[in-house]
C-alpha cells in the first residue's frame, strides 16, 4: 500500500501510535504517514473512524491495484476527482493538482453558476469545472478496473438527551474543548490564535496557551471588532496584533483570491480572512481558529426563527445564504435552466432528519453544505496560500457529539444564541465577552464597493465582455445603477456575480 497524497493533521496520534506499534519519535510527516499505511491495514474502510482531525488522502495497493481515496467526517481538507475519457481516475487535494495531468480537459460547468448566484459558494459534489467532483464530507471513493463507487461512512446524526441539564452540557463542552487543546499541537509546537469581537475564537483563546493573538481592522469603526478584541487579549494577557485593511488593499487581493481558492466565492469576509492570514504568516506557522461552533451549537441569529419556519424550511432553506430567487436569476442570465435548483442540494438532508425540530434540520444543512462549501474552503484555501497552517479545535467529532445529544433550547432561546456554548465560555470568560451578541465577520465592502476611488475592476468586469456572455448586460447595469443610487443591499449579489467574472477570468482568460 503507497500514500499518494494527503493533507492534514491527526490529533490522537499518540494513542494510534500506541495501538499500531508505531514509533512516536517520527516526525509528523512519517507518523501520519505510517498511521494511514497501517491504519488501512489494521482497519480497512473503517480507518476514518478511528481519526480525530482533519484529512484528506488517496492510497493506492499495488497489488490489487485499487485506489481508495478519504475525506474528513466535516471536510475540513477538500478533495477531488475527475474520471478522464479513457477510463483514468485523476484525483488530488487541490483542483490545479488534477488540471496538470494528462487527460484533463478544462471546461466550464456553466449550469453551477445558477447553484452560486444563490448561495454564494459551490455547494455539493459538482465543481465549475465540467467533470471535476468534490469527494464529500464523511465520504469513502474506491477505484479499481475502471469502476468507481462511493460510500458515505458517516453522516450527522442527532439524538437530544432531555434528561441531562444546561450545565451539565456546559461542562461536557468545557472539558471536552480542553482535551481538544491538548491534542491539537504537540508541546514543541508554538501556536498563535485568530482573535474576532465572537465568544468563539475568545474562548479557544482562551484556553490555549497562545502568548499572541491577530485580527484584522478598519478605519470604519462601526465595522471593526479589533478594538473589541484588543480588550478580550488585554483581559487573558496576551499579545494583540492588528491587520489593518485599507480598502485598495481590499481589492487589489482579489484575483489572488480567487485564483488560490481555485473556484469563485462570493463571501466578502474571504478576502480579510485572505489578508489576516499572510500577515500572521510574517510571524508564525501554526494559528488556531474558532470554526464549527456556530453550526454546532445555534450559533446564527436566524436560528431564532426555526420554529416560525417549522415544516415549510424544505421548500426553502438551502443553508446560511440564499441571496438570489429563481426568478431573478431567470432574468438576469443568458442561460437559465430551471432544473438547476439549491434545493434539490438539501432534499436528502431533510429526509434524514425527518421528525426532528426545524433548529435541527436547519444546523444539519449549515453542518453538510455551507460549512464544506464556504468556511472550511476559505479557511483552507488562504491559509495554505499564505503558507500558515490553521487548527480547529472547536470542529471534532468530539465536540458534534455534544451537540448532537443537545436539546434545542440549550442551543438558542428568544433572548440569545449558542446558549450551552456561551455557558460554558463563561468558565474562563467574562460573561460581557462569553455572553456578548454575535456581529458576524462584518466588512464594510458594501460602502467600498460603490466607491469610484475603488470599484473599477467591479465596473470593467460588470461592462465588459466577460460580463456579457453570462448575463444580460442591461440587468446587470439596473442592479448596479440601483445600488450606487442607495439601495446598499445590493451589494451581495454584485459582489457575487464579480467574483465569479474574477474567477472565470483567472482561470479561462488569462490561463
Amino acid at each position: 500500500m503507497i500514500l499518494k497524497t494527503y493533507r492534514g493533521h491527526i490529533r490522537n496520534w499518540e494513542a494510534l501510535c500506541e495501538t499500531l506499534g508505531i514509533d512516536k519519535t517520527l516526525s509528523r510527516a512519517d507518523r501520519e504517514q505510517q498511521i494511514l499505511l497501517r491504519g488501512y491495514e489494521a482497519w480497512g474502510n473503517a480507518l476514518p473512524d478511528h481519526l480525530y482531525g482533519m484529512f484528506a488522502f488517496a492510497l493506492y495497493d499495488e497489488a490489487t491495484g485499487k485506489t481508495v481515496c478519504i475525506r474528513d467526517q466535516f471536510g475540513t481538507k477538500p478533495f477531488y476527482y475527475y474520471v478522464t475519457a479513457d477510463g483514468r481516475l485523476l484525483y488530488g487535494t487541490m483542483i490545479r493538482e488534477i488540471m496538470t495531468q494528462d487527460g484533463f480537459v478544462k471546461e466550464l460547468n456553466e449550469s453551477m453558476l445558477q447553484i452560486y448566484l444563490t448561495l454564494t459558494y459551490v455547494a455539493g459534489e459538482d465543481t465549475f469545472f465540467k467533470g471535476v467532483k468534490k469527494l464529500m464530507p464523511g465520504c469513502l471513493l474506491e477505484f479499481q478496473d475502471g469502476k468507481l463507487s462511493i460510500t458515505r461512512y458517516w453522516k450527522p446524526e442527532f439524538r437530544p438527551d432531555n434528561e441531562k441539564s444546561l450545565e451539565a452540557f456546559a461542562d461536557e463542552i468545557h472539558e471536552t474543548l480542553g482535551q481538544m487543546m491538548r491534542e491539537v499541537k504537540t508541546p514543541d509546537e508554538t501556536a498563535e490564535s485568530f482573535l474576532s469581537g465572537g465568544v468563539d475564537s475568545s474562548y479557544v483563546l482562551a484556553m490555549s496557551d497562545a502568548k499572541r493573538a491577530d485580527s484584522c481592522g478598519y478605519d470604519e469603526e462601526r465595522f471593526d471588532e479589533s478594538r473589541i478584541a484588543a480588550k478580550t487579549a488585554e483581559l487573558l494577557g496576551v499579545e494583540h496584533s492588528v491587520a489593518k485593511i485599507t480598502p485598495e488593499q481590499y481589492f487589489d487581493i482579489v484575483p489572488y483570491v480567487m485564483y488560490n481558492m481555485e473556484q469563485p466565492l462570493g463571501d466578502a469576509s474571504a478576502i480579510v480572512f485572505t489578508i489576516g492570514c499572510q500577515e500572521t504568516a510574517k510571524h508564525t506557522k501554526l494559528c488556531y481558529s474558532g470554526e464549527g461552533a456556530d453550526e454546532f451549537f445555534g450559533g446564527y441569529n436566524m436560528y431564532r426563527n426555526a420554529e416560525r419556519y417549522g415544516d415549510n424550511l424544505k421548500t426553502f432553506y438551502v443553508g446560511n445564504t440564499n441571496i438570489m430567487k429563481e426568478d431573478e436569476k431567470e432574468r438576469i442570465l443568458q442561460h437559465y435552466d430551471p432544473s438547476v435548483l439549491p434545493i434539490n442540494l438539501v432534499q436528502q438532508i431533510y429526509a434524514e432528519t425527518e421528525g426532528l425540530d426545524p433548529l435541527t434540520k436547519m444546523s444539519d444543512v449549515d453542518i453538510q453544505i455551507w460549512l464544506e462549501g464556504d468556511i472550511y474552503l476559505n479557511v483552507d484555501k488562504m491559509s495554505t496560500a499564505a503558507g500558515l497552517e490553521i487548527r480547529m479545535p472547536l470542529t471534532d467529532r468530539r465536540i458534534f457529539d455534544i451537540a448532537s445529544r443537545m436539546p434545542s433550547k440549550f442551543k438558542v432561546n428568544e433572548e440569545q444564541n449558542k446558549v450551552a456554548f456561551r455557558t460554558a465560555a463563561a468558565k474562563v470568560l467574562p460573561e460581557e465577552i462569553a455572553f456578548r451578541k454575535k456581529l458576524g465577520f462584518i466588512v464594510p465592502i458594501r460602502l467600498w464597493l460603490a466607491d469610484e476611488r475603488y470599484n473599477a475592476d467591479v465596473r470593467r468586469l460588470l461592462t465588459g465582455d466577460i460580463c456579457a456572455k453570462f448575463f444580460k448586460p442591461d440587468e446587470i447595469k439596473a442592479i448596479y445603477d440601483a445600488y450606487v443610487g442607495g439601495d446598499s443591499d445590493l451589494w451581495r449579489k454584485i459582489w457575487t456575480i464579480y467574483t465569479f467574472l474574477v474567477w472565470y477570468e483567472e482561470y479561462f482568460v488569462k490561463r
